[in-house]
């Protein structure tokens, strides 16, 4: 897969390198994201290092494409997006913003340029992507479901959380899915 930035003119996402490893050190080491994704906890240098160096590279070369979230083409990491692609038919959008860089819908404007590069035909050219998060995840929750994710329900003990089974909330977009805030969310 070609390697690909985007823009909506507000939002740049541009592929992470050596220069972010500072700013995705100090983010993930913050106890939301630690709380609400899969990242290493405790979070070390060496876990950005391999995230930059090896994760980032391998997802480009297959398909799960990740993306640094910036205000400007060469502006500050303020948050990462990107794909999962399990060994289901649809691949799965996770994200996490920096604390100091939350509540001004830039996850949300990032999810849609995301989604938009993952339905085009020279894109991921997929049908379909799942959201999945840890149940109670609201600010994840309000992000999927203002991009126009429809909620599909609950897979009680999904996952396992740091060696805990944990409920997981799933949503699902379709390329024809209208982008609009969806209905039928938890509170």
């Amino acid at each position: 897969m070609q390697i690909t930035s985007l823009t909506d003119g507000r939002v740049h996402l541009t592929v992470p390198g050596p220069r972010d490893v500072e700013a995705i050190t100090v983010a993930c080491r913050d106890p939301q994201i630690t709380a609400w994704t899969t990242v290493p906890d405790p979070y070390a240098r060496a876990d950005a290092l391999r995230f930059v160096g090896e994760i980032v590279p391998r997802g480009w070369a297959g398909a799960a494409p990740n993306w640094a979230i910036r205000t400007s083409p060469g502006g500050a990491l303020l948050g990462v997006v990107g794909f999962l692609h399990h060994d289901r038919t649809a691949p799965e959008i996770g994200y996490w913003i920096a604390p100091d860089a939350r509540g001004h819908g830039l996850a949300t404007a990032a999810v849609h340029l995301a989604c938009d590069f993952a339905f085009a035909a020279d894109g991921l050219a997929t049908a379909r992507i799942e959201w999945r998060a840890f149940a109670g995840n609201t600010a994840s929750a309000a992000v999927a479901r203002h991009v126009g994710f429809r909620f599909e329900g609950t897979l009680r003990r999904g996952t396992i959380h740091r060696g805990v089974p944990r409920d997981t909330w799933i949503a699902g977009l379709l390329s024809d899915d209208p982008r609009v805030p969806a209905e039928g969310w938890p509170a």
